[in-house]
């Protein structure tokens, strides 16, 4: 039962990483997609909280990459490329 709750887990952080439109949005919503994620895969060596401050440290990291991939494929639409 843990691993099937590891894996949809996964596979929302997945989904909402760098939900938004503005970068604090963005980083915001991947850094709590992280966590939510980091807890649940800690939960299984009795670690939560350590597990959702990584996760939350690379959600946030996720966010904020994929805001930059977005603001750079704007301003390539925009500047006609």
């Amino acid at each position: 039962m843990k691993s099937i709750s590891v894996v949809l887990a996964f596979g929302l952080v997945i989904a909402l990483t760098g939900c938004g439109t503005t970068t604090t949005s963005r980083t915001a919503s991947g850094a709590a997609a992280g966590a939510a994620t980091g807890a649940a895969i800690g939960s299984l060596s009795a670690n939560a909280g350590r597990g959702a401050a990584i996760g939350a440290a690379a959600g946030a990291l996720g966010g904020l990459i994929v805001d930059q991939n977005e603001k750079e494929k704007e301003r390539q639409r925009a500047s006609g490329y």
